[in-house]
């Protein structure tokens, strides 16, 4: 009698384990198999093949281990995720494919005292998605007349999901916007399933608003939302370098643009955080489209306003096709904004 509790303990851990172990391989059969399909060189019957290959052996794996719990599986299987996930951990980011255009350049930084000078600042002209002049200029920005930090969200996939812009203002009225966007190559489009599995590669973009701005509202016909964040001017330019920091290491090491852990959002938190210490992490840094609530809890907007007040005042759409590529963009979609003081022109 003693050793029936032993034995209903062992059964249920035994049992536990084949869960754990049939989930693990059902896990790695779906995950493989996308891996295959994204990165196996090829078109896409080779790829499909590759997935399907690797799907059919994982399921083979699973049956055999469930219904003969076959030690021959428990063996091999894990010799080929760790064949598997050598491969995927050997796929290099590059820095030399055949870009898209618009992130063709990579921005970069020479710091000299209180000017920094970039180059490859993006200015295209858009007429349409794929008509647009080329520009790629090289433009010096002095610290010490940092005057403003606005956030840009710009919503095109729902209210969860928005991109992430920082636009940096100066005394003379100029701005400058860094966005961290995935380098796509000229055949390609955004995929968030894509964006998990090494589809793209990172990169920091710094443009001209009446370019990274009126694109998304006048050509893309996405709603954006401004919001001036309230910031010292020590964290504004720490914040500006720490964008030239990460452009910098860029162009020195690719790095891969990942959906959930190194995207737009996540790379801004991280940067911020090193200024600010101890901000809390947050599902919303996830789910980009809610950040406004997120900053307004941590005291990051200028005072004075409730959420909607912001939201409401800060919606520049209207406002950037009205001005469309006028020379004084940027003070035109600013006018009215909650916190932004009327803007002179440069």
């Amino acid at each position: 009698m003693t050793d029936q509790p032993r034995r209903a303990r062992l059964h249920l851990l035994g049992t536990m384990l084949r869960i754990f172990s049939a989930l693990a391989i059902l896990g790695f059969a779906i995950w493989g198999a996308i891996a295959l399909f994204y990165q196996i060189p090829g078109n896409v019957w080779i790829r499909g093949a590759a997935a399907a290959t690797w799907a059919v052996l994982s399921l083979a794996a699973l049956f055999a281990y469930l219904r003969w719990r076959s030690r021959l599986a428990a063996l091999i299987y894990p010799v080929m995720i760790a064949l598997l996930l050598f491969w995927w951990g050997s796929i290099p980011a590059s820095n030399s494919r055949d870009w898209a255009d618009e992130v063709g350049q990579m921005t970069a930084g020479v710091v000299n005292g209180h000017e920094v000078t970039l180059a490859n600042v993006r200015n295209f002209d858009w007429r349409a998605p794929t008509d647009y002049t080329v520009r790629w200029e090289t433009r010096t920005y002095d610290l010490d007349k940092l005057a403003s930090v606005d956030l840009l969200l710009s919503y095109w996939s729902g209210p969860a999901v928005a991109h992430t812009l920082i636009s940096f203002g100066f005394e003379d009225g100029t701005f400058v916007t860094f966005s961290v966007e995935i380098r796509k190559e000229r055949h390609e489009s955004f995929s968030e399933i894509g964006g998990f599995f090494k589809e793209f590669e990172t990169s920091v973009i710094a443009a001209d608003e009446r370019d990274i701005v009126r694109v998304r509202t006048n050509i893309r016909k996405e709603d954006v939302y401004i919001y001036r964040i309230n910031m010292p001017k020590s964290a504004m330019r720490s914040l500006f370098m720490a964008y030239v920091d990460q452009a910098n290491s860029l162009t020195e090491t690719p790095q891969f643009y990942n959906t959930v852990t190194a995207n737009c959002t996540t790379i801004v938190y991280e940067m911020v955080s090193r200024i600010v210490p101890g901000l809390p992490l947050d599902y919303r840094l996830l789910f980009s489209g809610y950040l406004p609530a997120y900053i307004a809890e941590v005291n990051g907007f200028m005072p004075g306003y409730t959420l909607e007040q912001l939201r409401e005042g800060g919606a520049i759409s209207n406002r950037a096709r009205a001005a469309d590529a006028a020379p004084d963009f940027s003070r035109r979609i600013r006018d009215g904004v909650p916190g932004i003081a009327p803007l002179t022109q440069p």
